[in-house]
């Protein structure tokens, strides 16, 4: 069952998709079923700048688990740098 529960937020980075590198300025977080990733539903991120057209994105399809895991390590990662780095 699919809860159609969907976060956007506005972020500020870099994605690398077919034609290479590009700024990222968006991205949108939703469990629903997959495109591609063999589970019947999956934590899937979508990371895009919609100025530069649909070739602009960088899609994720992860395992609830695996999703979990990603926050996780995201978390653990910030935490061990020092307040001085993060702008």
């Amino acid at each position: 069952m699919c809860t159609y529960q969907t976060e956007q937020i506005s972020v500020t980075g870099s994605g690398k998709g077919a034609a290479g590198w590009f700024t990222v300025t968006n991205a949108t977080v939703y469990f629903d079923h997959p495109v591609h990733a063999m589970a019947e539903h999956t934590l899937n991120i979508d990371f895009i700048n919609p100025d530069r057209g649909p070739s602009a994105r960088v899609a994720v399809e992860l395992s609830a688990e695996s999703a979990r895991q990603l926050a996780r390590a995201i978390e653990a990662s910030l935490a061990s740098v020092p307040e001085a780095l993060i702008g």
